[in-house]
């Protein structure tokens, strides 16, 4: 896939869904409305934020590296011609999937809403079950030793503390 494709088909996807999973969804189930805050600290509403501008800046970072380092998108049905190791994915295999229930949970601990983080977690149940059901035998069937060298060395969910120094 040319660079330019790559970037438009990511750019796409983005909108599509990180956007409606961590947006429009929420939005609809709490119209982002404040409540109490969590245990009755407003100081919680900062960690809200901070874990929701972290999100979105981990979930452009890695957009940019499917579409300008991979040659591919994010979506299944564009994926990418290089294995992406680097940047966030020197510390977590999945660092999208994070970004977005950082999001998810930041909006939680926010607006003070418990039902956003019953959907934080239903989210990254599907998401478990889509990474080791679907992607991860794709990637190990796309990319062989070189996905299995990083499957083996960074984790799926929890991050590393020190970024992986192996691939590219």
């Amino acid at each position: 896939m040319r660079r330019t494709a790559a970037v438009i088909g990511t750019a796409i996807f983005f909108v599509f869904v990180p956007c409606v999973v961590a947006g429009v969804v929420p939005w609809w189930i709490s119209h982002w409305e404040f409540r109490l805050s969590f245990l009755g600290v407003e100081l919680t509403r900062f960690v809200g934020s901070a874990l929701i501008l972290a999100g979105v800046s981990g979930l452009v970072d890695s957009f940019g590296r499917f579409a300008l380092q991979g040659l591919g998108t994010p979506a299944p049905i564009a994926p990418t011609q290089h294995l992406v190791v680097t940047g966030l994915y020197r510390y977590v295999r999945n660092p999208i999937y994070v970004a977005v229930a950082t999001v998810n949970f930041g909006q939680a601990v926010l607006f003070g809403d418990w039902r956003l983080f019953a959907y934080g977690a239903v989210f990254c149940l599907v998401c478990h079950l889509f990474v080791v059901g679907y992607e991860e035998p794709t990637l190990k069937k796309s990319f062989g030793a070189e996905y299995e060298a990083f499957r083996i060395n960074v984790p799926r969910w929890i991050l590393r503390l020190t970024a992986w120094r192996g691939g590219r």
